[in-house]
């Protein structure tokens, strides 16, 4: 447990917390090496970038950047309302799905509660669960993916506040059957509310996208423009809830959150359709390229519906191996840190240029 300064009037929940936080970016990485990274493939950003039409909304935005952004995010969530067929009532803009998580977190699960994930899962959650003060239960992953079926069971025998899911899953890239989720969703405790974190939802399986429903009030759909919208920078993703609890994050959001130049840019996004679906393809083209050299040297690389590639090492020590030595290569890259998903490295797929450079590094790192 840290240690501070006996006169800071800090409250005990604070004082106990770790000092730890979810990433290490690859700038602190940077700074430690005192060298740059030649590739970033670690952090599951779109080498892609944004659209024409997103780089010219975003630039013509700059010219009223002195005046604070729409707080309500009105036409923005107008847009997006209409994309997905639900009212504007039922869509809550946050600061990407880490400010959302925070916010239901603060909202369901404060001390004397509960909240279950997955062990290895994305780790934003928990560290928000334990800011809070409640208490965090874990399942493990099975064959690779989340246990869907044992977390239900988990939340339910634990009295639960929140369940937590991500599909397409982060690490591991995996994702969930439509049939799991809707028995999932048709299932939750009627103390639970289930954060359904769909960040890699564009780039799995359309037939395994359940539809949306916000009528039902213990489920919440977390979405974002951070991945096959190149907008990771610009801090900007959404829930699509029931209006009850959007009027409820009325209550506890940062209104001025979501920014002009984020808020212009996503509105813009929407509307290039076109640009998106290349993305999709490119990125299906780059998984298939990994996995083939995956298979060249000797590992196996999990079937992902996201825009990274799990590349199975085979156990913990020679995953970590393997990172090193990319690393040592000035090729970014994480993989996870809890069995058994650690005998495994994560890939992004960057752009084609990008990756000729990981796979020769991938292979000098297994031929040394």
């Amino acid at each position: 447990m840290p240690e501070y300064h006996a006169d800071l009037p800090l409250v005990d929940l604070v004082r106990r917390l770790p000092s730890n936080v979810p990433f290490v970016g690859p700038e602190a990485l940077e700074r430690q090496r005192g060298r740059a990274f030649r590739v970033r493939a670690g952090a599951n950003e779109s080498s892609f970038g944004i659209s024409p039409a997103v780089r010219a909304a975003m630039t013509a935005a700059l010219d009223n950047v002195h005046c604070y952004n729409d707080p309500e995010g009105y036409e923005l969530r107008c847009a997006l309302a209409a994309k997905h067929g639900v009212d504007v009532a039922e869509i809550a803009l946050g600061s990407g799905i880490d400010d959302l998580l925070g916010l239901f977190v603060r909202a369901f699960a404060g001390p004397g509660d509960c909240a279950v994930t997955s062990l290895g899962a994305y780790p934003t959650f928990n560290y928000h669960v334990a800011g809070y003060g409640s208490e965090l239960k874990t399942v493990p992953y099975r064959d690779n993916h989340e246990d869907a079926p044992a977390l239900l069971d988990a939340a339910a025998s634990a009295g639960a506040s929140l369940l937590y899911l991500a599909n397409p899953d982060n690490p591991m890239g995996t994702w969930q059957r439509q049939e799991t989720l809707t028995v999932l969703m048709a299932s939750i405790p009627a103390h639970c509310v289930l954060l359904l974190d769909e960040a890699y939802v564009d780039l799995a399986p359309p037939a395994d996208i359940p539809p949306l429903d916000p009528s039902n009030p213990r489920v919440v759909r977390l979405r974002t423009f951070s991945k096959v919208y190149g907008m990771a920078g610009s801090r900007i993703g959404y829930a699509i809830a029931h209006r009850d609890i959007v009027a409820m994050l009325d209550k506890i959001r940062n209104h001025f959150g979501v920014n002009r130049i984020a808020q212009s840019g996503a509105l813009a996004a929407l509307q290039d359709i076109e640009f998106v679906q290349d993305v999709v393809r490119q990125v299906a083209v780059g998984r298939d390229e990994y996995a083939s050299a995956a298979a060249d040297v000797g590992l196996r690389a999990i079937p992902s519906a996201t825009n990274f590639v799990a590349l199975d090492a085979g156990s913990s020590e020679r995953a970590e191996a393997l990172m090193a030595a990319l690393l040592g290569r000035d090729i970014f890259v994480r993989k996870p840190s809890l069995a058994p998903l650690d005998r495994c490295v994560r890939i992004t797929v960057v752009l084609p240029e990008e990756r000729k450079v990981v796979i020769e590094a991938l292979r000098a790192a297994l031929r040394s």
